[in-house]
Formats: structure tokens, C-alpha cells, sequence
């Protein structure tokens, strides 16, 4: 039992180490409470400086909305719409045949009335301007030849007459050495006709010559290149590739516009009356006009007349062919409804941006947070696009979205 005692005794544990062993788990693990709020703090602290370094500033524009009244005061009685065209403007061809040797031309080209536009091989027409030649002074030397005859001729007649006189002759050889003196006259006459004939025939080569040589014919600007060098060019074509014209040439001074105005309307439009025009391309830039005629005739398949009208100053912007909307003014403005009217929301194209085939901005609020929406296009202009819904006005969306539609908070560049 006293052995059994004292195995019992050895197996107890000590109080003191107990407590002591239980004082040191406590420190342990406050310690470690200690380490993972220094290192949630650093987490924290450099996630915040990330952001506040990583943040992307933006720049912005503010949607607008265009004002409309119930009783708008207008002085527009008429809208049709046309194209530019140009009053002067021509396919520049050749009055012969030939084969093209050089175009000296270019789309884009300034040119000026008597430039060369192109030039035509004169082969053939150089060697009939030498064979012109060669006649001429072959004619001259035949007429000098008959001028020497005919001197002769009329020193043989004063000595036939002398002889007569002394009664040394017959009166039949005074008539012989007339009649001969006459002839050779006629041919003196006849070879300078023909000299004159050979001087005409020399210049007509040397005016066909010229017709080789394809001019401008008058100032304008080259907006088509129709033929190349080595191709065969006629006044009418005649199959193969045979061209009918070099180029064609604008006088840009002579442009205007072509509307054609309802017969019903035509009343409202004279000549002289004040429009505004509007190009298709350039939808935001009005355009001061003036009517200039109206060609009386009119259209019995449209049932429309053409009307000219005129810009009060041109622009380099407008050009050839492009379509045109215009508004005919009224000397007294007249009270026009637009309650009706919903205004159009325009925007820039760089603030759009495409999401699985879905048209959307990117709204930034005061704060810089990002959302997006989707907008439905009504339609496009060349810097611009009328949207149908989905913008009220004053919104803010963000220029260049697709670089920052991954992002959750930006800042507004005030610049």
C-alpha cells in the first residue's frame, strides 16, 4: 500500500506550474490578436493609397437639352431639301481621235483655263505638216520659175513690136509673143494661188496640231481622272475601251443648290427670298442662301418644280453632290406650335460605346461613381448622334468610355 501511495503522489501536478503554464498561453495569444490588427491595418492602408494612386481622371460632357416653347415664333413657311450641284462643270474630251501619250492631271487638281490637261500622239500629223511644208516651197519655186518666163515673155514682145515697126516681122508674130505673155501671167497668176492655198493648207495641220493638245477650259478643280496614257480617247465612243473623255473639271465658284419644291408650294418661293441651308454632313451649321430663280417648268411625273438658290458665301466644306435640307424664309415671322415637338438629345459619338451589340454610356455623378445605360440611337451625324430614349439632360457621361467601363469610381477632370 505505502508503495502504491507513492506512485499515486508522483502523478500529481503541481500547482504553481500549473498556473504558471496557464499565464503563459494568455500572453501567447494576445500577442498574436496584436499582430493581426498591425497587419489588417497595413492591408487597409496600403489598399487606400492603391485606390487613391490608381484613380483615373476623366473627362466629361454634360448632356443638353434644347429648349422648346408652346408658341415658338418662327419665320420658316417652307423646308424642302436637294443637293449641291455646280453650274459650271465639264467632262473635258478631245475633237479628234487619238492615242493618249501623257495625262498631266489628278483628282484634287487646281487647274486654270488654257492649262494643258493631256497630250495626244501627233505623229502622223507632224509628217503631214512637213509634207505642207514641202509643197508650199516646192510651189515657190515654181512661181519663180514662171516669173523669170514671164519677163522673158515681155522683152520678146518688145522686140517683136520693135521689129514690127520696121516692118521686119509679120503681125502674126506680134499676136504669138502676146498670147504667150498672157499665158505665162495666168500661170504666174495660178502658181500664187497656189501658194496661198499651200500657206491655208500649212495652217490648217498646224490648228489640227493644237487639237492634240488637250486644255483646261476654264478655272476649276479636277474631281475625276477618266483616261491613262496608251488608251485610244474620241469625241464618241466607239466600243472596246475607247475613252470620250480625260477628265472632268468644277468651276467650285459656280456651285449652288437644286431643290425640288412641291407645284402645290411654289407659291410661298420667289425669286430673291432669304433660306437657310443645312447639309447633311454638317448638321449643326446653318448656312445663309438666297434664292435665284425658279426655272418655269415643272415636273409632271413628281409634280415638282426645280428651284435655284444661291449661297451668300462659300465654303470649302461644301462640295459637289452632297445632299442638302433647306428652310425657306418669311419676311414676318408667323407663330408656329411646338408643344407637340420633343426635343432631341444630341451627344457626341466618343461618349458611346458598344456592349454586346447594345449601345450604352457611361454616367459619372458628383461623387465620380460609374453606371452605365443603354441608349437608343435615332441617328448618326458625322461627329454626332440624335438619340431616340434614354437620356433625359444634364447627365454627365464620360468621353472615351471604353478605357474606364472596368472601373467603379473615377474623377472628374475640370479642364
Amino acid at each position: 500500500m505505502a508503495l502504491d501511495q507513492d506512485n499515486l503522489n508522483a502523478l500529481k501536478l503541481d500547482k504553481s506550474q500549473r498556473y504558471q503554464r496557464k499565464g503563459s498561453n494568455w500572453g501567447k495569444w494576445l500577442g498574436l490578436f496584436m499582430l493581426a490588427g498591425i497587419f489588417a491595418g497595413a492591408v487597409y492602408w496600403f489598399g487606400a493609397n492603391k485606390q487613391a494612386q490608381e484613380m483615373v481622371s476623366v473627362d466629361v460632357h454634360t448632356v443638353s437639352l434644347p429648349k422648346s416653347d408652346a408658341t415658338e415664333i418662327s419665320d420658316a413657311i417652307l423646308n424642302a431639301s436637294g443637293y449641291v450641284v455646280a453650274r459650271r462643270q465639264a467632262t473635258v474630251s478631245s475633237k479628234v481621235t487619238g492615242k493618249i501619250l501623257e495625262v498631266m492631271v489628278e483628282e484634287g487638281m487646281q487647274v486654270e483655263a488654257g492649262q494643258v490637261l493631256a497630250e495626244l500622239d501627233d505623229s502622223i500629223l507632224v509628217a503631214q505638216i512637213a509634207l505642207a511644208q514641202s509643197q508650199k516651197r516646192a510651189a515657190q519655186q515654181a512661181l519663180a520659175e514662171i516669173q523669170v518666163r514671164v519677163d522673158e515673155a515681155q522683152k520678146n514682145l518688145q522686140r517683136t513690136l520693135s521689129l514690127r515697126e520696121r516692118q521686119l516681122v509679120a503681125a502674126s508674130a506680134v499676136d504669138t509673143a502676146q498670147a504667150e505673155l498672157s499665158a505665162l501671167r495666168a500661170r504666174l497668176s495660178k502658181a500664187r494661188s497656189d501658194i496661198q492655198v499651200t500657206d491655208q493648207n500649212l495652217a490648217l495641220q498646224k490648228q489640227y496640231q493644237l487639237d492634240y493638245t488637250i486644255r483646261a477650259p476654264f478655272d476649276g478643280v479636277v474631281i475625276s481622272k477618266n483616261a491613262q496614257p496608251g488608251e485610244m480617247i474620241s469625241p464618241a465612243a466607239t466600243g472596246g475601251s475607247t475613252r470620250t473623255g480625260i477628265c472632268t473639271i468644277v468651276d467650285m465658284s459656280s456651285r449652288e443648290i437644286e431643290v425640288d419644291v412641291n407645284e402645290s408650294f411654289i407659291n410661298k418661293v420667289e425669286a430673291g427670298q432669304e433660306v437657310e441651308a443645312i447639309l447633311d454632313a454638317y448638321p449643326d451649321w446653318t448656312i445663309p442662301a438666297r434664292v435665284i430663280n425658279i426655272v418655269p417648268t415643272a415636273d409632271r411625273q413628281k409634280a415638282t418644280v426645280k428651284v435655284r438658290i444661291g449661297f451668300t458665301q462659300l465654303d470649302k466644306r461644301i462640295l459637289t453632290d452632297m445632299g442638302v435640307k433647306v428652310t425657306f424664309l418669311s419676311d414676318t415671322p408667323v407663330p408656329q406650335r411646338t408643344v407637340n415637338s420633343k426635343p432631341q438629345v444630341r451627344i457626341p459619338l466618343d461618349t458611346l460605346y458598344n456592349e454586346s451589340g447594345v449601345d450604352k454610356v457611361l454616367l459619372v455623378d458628383s461623387s465620380g461613381k460609374l453606371s452605365s445605360k443603354v441608349v437608343t440611337i435615332a441617328s448618326r451625324t458625322l461627329n454626332n448622334a440624335i438619340l431616340e430614349n434614354g437620356l433625359s439632360g444634364n447627365e454627365q457621361l464620360v468621353i472615351d468610355p471604353e478605357a474606364v467601363k472596368d472601373l467603379s469610381i473615377v474623377s472628374v477632370n475640370n479642364n
